[in-house]
């Protein structure tokens, strides 16, 4: 029986219905999994979407979803309200998760304390959640995220750094690496050139690489990012440790051949999502990409249980 995966639409004005249905129309999704979708069900139409393609859980708003595609009380609304659904939904059936892209400022409007998917998923799903990045042989984990680069110094811990690169290896595992090889990226230009850049190098990854080895994980670094996505792009290594969101991003996104799937790992479900936003500027013209989405879709089915009815 194929697997169910668990599909929230995300913020009905941006470009997340359109590309959950343009994916649900692939024949390989279709193949790979029964699809759930979660969301807004005047958008999904609006974009093409039947009950042939998924079932279908329609999310409706307390108020009127504005004319333009913009952020809003309405979108914050439908798109929490189905991920706060696919969030229980998952954890009862074990089933994956792939969330749509959502718009933090509509969030904030409809009141979420939260700044996005991730923030929401450690509280609900287990706190280890690492977010990383797939596209074909490439992978890179976070040890930081959506934060000031200003603020890295004083967030960038051992302790930090040695969690995220467990939760890594074992993510890596988990993709079919028996024995990950794992390059760990300093935060300084030219790894800091041996303390005359910066100290971090030095006094904090240094030694959580060296922890790293006494758990047995078998990591290089602190080196320099640049070098390193060559290597990695190169295959010497399985998976980049990249200390703060650009640094893992930019490499990515140039060195990608492949679409990029996000995932938050460690969680007590699989959860992938397509890597873009809501895209409000071309919301609703027909146009967007959804390979990003259906590469999402195709990664969790290949990887879900066996399905279990709700």
């Amino acid at each position: 029986m194929k697997p169910i995966v668990l599909i929230t639409a995300g913020d009905p004005l941006g470009i997340g219905p359109e590309v959950t249905v343009k994916s649900l129309k692939n024949p390989l999704v279709q193949r790979a999994c029964l699809p759930v979708v979660i969301g807004e069900p005047t958008s999904l139409v609006r974009a093409g979407f039947s009950d042939k393609l998924a079932r279908l859980i329609a999310i409706d708003a307390s108020a009127p979803l504005p004319d333009k595609p913009v952020p809003s009380f309405a979108g914050g609304e439908t798109s929490y309200k189905a991920v706060e659904l696919g969030i229980k939904l998952a954890l009862k059936t074990k089933s994956p998760l792939v969330t749509a892209p959502i718009n933090k400022q509509s969030w904030a409007l409809y009141g979420v304390p939260y700044t996005g998917h991730t923030e929401l998923l450690r509280e609900r799903a287990g706190k280890e959640g690492l977010m990383m990045f797939v596209s074909g042989n490439l992978r890179c984990g976070l040890v930081t995220e959506h934060f000031a680069i200003a603020d890295l110094p004083r967030l960038l811990t051992k302790e930090r750094i040695v969690e995220s690169a467990i939760h890594f290896n074992r993510a890596l595992k988990q993709l079919g690496i028996k024995s990950p090889h794992i390059a760990v990226c300093a935060l300084n230009p030219h790894a800091s050139d041996n303390g005359k850049f910066g100290t971090e190098e030095n006094e904090i990854i240094l030694p959580a690489v060296k922890a790293l080895r006494r758990h047995r994980i078998k990591a290089d670094g602190p080196l320099p990012a640049d070098a390193l996505w060559l290597a990695h792009a190169a295959g010497k290594y399985d998976g980049l440790l990249c200390m703060y969101h650009d640094q893992a991003l930019l490499g990515l996104k140039l060195a990608a051949k492949k679409p990029i799937v996000h995932i938050t790992a460690g969680l007590k479900f699989l959860r992938v999502s397509p890597t873009h936003g809501t895209a409000f500027d071309i919301s609703g013209q027909n146009i967007a990409n959804p390979s990003s989405m259906t590469d999402a879709l195709l990664f969790a089915a290949a990887r879900a249980k066996p399905p279990k009815i709700f």
